[in-house]
């Protein structure tokens, strides 16, 4: 077994669609040497790993996730020969690869499937779930509901009904057989070969299911496989979960440090959300205290908006409520029933405190933090897009035809760019803000400098600091050094006491703030939806307990 390093408990994470960041060619769509030509951003930025979504050969009818072909790339988005050379080339700027394992189902199209309809003989027939007659009743609702409803399909050339837990025309694979968990190891060890770090287990929480029963041992012995495998053949590559649930669910992902390394922080995601639209800390302190334990080897990975929908799955019907009221007031701003489908600016009425405030919070609690791209500049949603798309729009570079996202006449782009308005290329752009000083992106920057420096927060151990004010939300990491993070939900001024860690140190400096504080002495003062970190020599052990 090859021994690893922990490197993904520390740097920033950015997530992107090649094909609506940069065009190289002029054809409408991002390619991967457009992503090249931006890498020389991504490394000023200070970002250490790029999660690329779906890049297969695919149909195109669910962005990408309905593959076609685990070996290639999709043509409109360059060859294999460009793919490697990303990879090489983001290396050399100190950046790492992660890219999507979509195993859970594959296209209607792909050749494994087309084979399955044909013969029932053929070993591909056993690739999925077929039934001769469709069960009466299912555990499961469709994962679309919106758009589906039922997760069995008649295929009309096998005469059977086959399982998809997603759309129709996504057939689920049936991960028991051999031969399947075979082909996983083989796309795995083909990209890993390429230079991947890493995959990001698509829909894990649906992987480890199927309509008989939920979450059974042997399922989970898949992602034991999985772990078994990057662990024999790389020093680097980690397995990344998408998984919602509730916290027993969640922490089967991890078990005792033989399945993920990491699990998308969906559950404390909500509760920042319910925060937030609150003004209130306690939502924040009860996510935190439902998480489940992560083994050493395990961590978390922070965010607050990415490429698909912010989902409320996990909160009771009420905290959904209250956060639709707050960030998603119209029908329109909302999807599923449980999901938002805005970006993070505009849900936040692009007032800057609020977008500094959670951006300190989510970059300051335990676990990685990860950006989408575009967020850096406060890119916005298009709303006249259907469902999630109205999130993935092209890049906002320049203030020029098209965001400078691509010399196609607008007609022809993959995806469109926002024009006119208070979000609109014309005034968000990367270029604008490299020029203003006090700009989103150079406050991002800073914010990026300070956390990589702080390795506390992404390895050490942590608590909350009661502060005795139902607005602020305030805890410790501690390393080597001791970081506490104080922050106002609300949008009043407040005055807490100092912890008594702070007062003791024998150093203390404040490294990150809100605006300009006096030193404090007894008494904390932190300004509307405020923030402020500091770091003491002092180092804190895991049981004691901060007043």
């Amino acid at each position: 077994m090859i021994k690893k390093d922990h490197w993904y408990k520390g740097g920033v994470w950015y997530a992107l669609d090649v094909e609506t960041f940069q065009d190289s060619d002029g054809d409408g769509t991002g390619d991967f040497q457009g992503l090249i030509s931006r890498l020389d951003y991504l490394a000023t930025l200070g970002i250490t790993c790029v999660w690329l979504l779906p890049f297969y050969p695919s149909p195109g009818r669910d962005n990408g996730y309905d593959v076609l072909d685990y070996y290639n790339v999709d043509p409109r988005l360059g060859t294999l020969g460009d793919f490697a050379a990303l990879v090489q080339e983001a290396k050399e700027r100190g950046i790492r690869v992660i890219v999507d394992l979509v195993v859970n189902h594959t296209s209607v199209q792909h050749p494994w499937f087309q084979e399955a309809q044909r013969n029932k003989n053929s070993k591909y027939h056993n690739y999925y779930i077929w039934r001769e007659t469709k069960p009466e009743e299912s555990h499961a609702a469709p994962m679309f509901g919106d758009e589906e409803d039922d997760i069995w399909s008649y295929d009309e050339q096998a005469e059977q009904y086959y399982l998809h837990r997603f759309y129709s025309h996504q057939p689920d694979l049936n991960i028991i057989n051999p031969d399947v968990q075979e082909e996983i190891h083989k796309i795995m060890g083909f990209w890993l070969a390429l230079g991947v770090a890493g995959f990001r287990i698509d829909a894990a929480h649906i992987l480890v299911q199927n309509d008989e029963q939920e979450s059974s041992a042997h399922f989970y012995e898949l992602l034991e496989d999985m772990r078994a495998f990057v662990n024999n053949h790389s020093k680097d590559c980690i397995l990344l979960a998408e998984a919602t649930g509730p916290p027993e669910v969640i922490g089967e992902f991890f078990e005792d440090g033989n399945r993920m390394h990491m699990s998308f922080n969906f559950l404390l995601n909500q509760y920042l959300f319910h925060a937030m639209a609150l003004q209130e800390a306690a939502p924040l302190k009860k996510g935190l205290e439902l998480l489940p334990h992560t083994p050493e080897s395990c961590t978390w990975l922070n965010f607050l908006r990415h490429h698909d929908e912010l989902t409320l799955v996990d909160l009771p019907k009420e905290k959904q409520h209250e956060i639709f009221d707050a960030f998603a007031p119209e029908e329109n701003m909302r999807i599923y029933g449980h999901g938002i489908r805005r970006r993070l600016a505009p849900m936040l009425d692009n007032n800057r405190q609020k977008l500094e405030l959670i951006y300190s919070l989510m970059f300051s609690l335990p676990g990685t933090p990860l950006i989408q791209y575009g967020a850096e500049i406060g890119m916005g949603e298009d709303l006249s897009l259907p469902g999630r798309v109205s999130v993935r729009t092209g890049m906002q570079w320049m203030n020029i035809e098209n965001g400078g996202f691509s010399t196609a006449p607008s007609q022809n782009l993959v995806r469109p760019v926002i024009s006119d308005g208070e979000f609109g290329y014309e005034k968000v752009s990367v270029f604008a803000q490299q020029q203003d000083n006090h700009s989103l992106l150079n406050w991002m920057e800073r914010l990026i400098r300070i956390r990589r420096q702080c390795q506390e927060l992404g390895r050490g151990v942590w608590v909350v600091v009661e502060t005795g004010h139902k607005a602020v939300f305030a805890h410790s990491c501690a390393l080597h050094k001791t970081l506490v993070a104080f922050h106002n939900m609300s949008d009043e001024p407040v005055t807490v006491s100092v912890p008594s860690i702070m007062q003791e140190a024998q150093e203390l400096i404040e490294l990150f703030n809100d605006q300009t504080y006096d030193t404090p002495d007894d008494k904390l003062v932190l300004g509307p939806y405020g923030y402020r970190w500091f770091r003491l020599s002092a180092v804190m052990q895991q049981s004691q307990v901060i007043t």
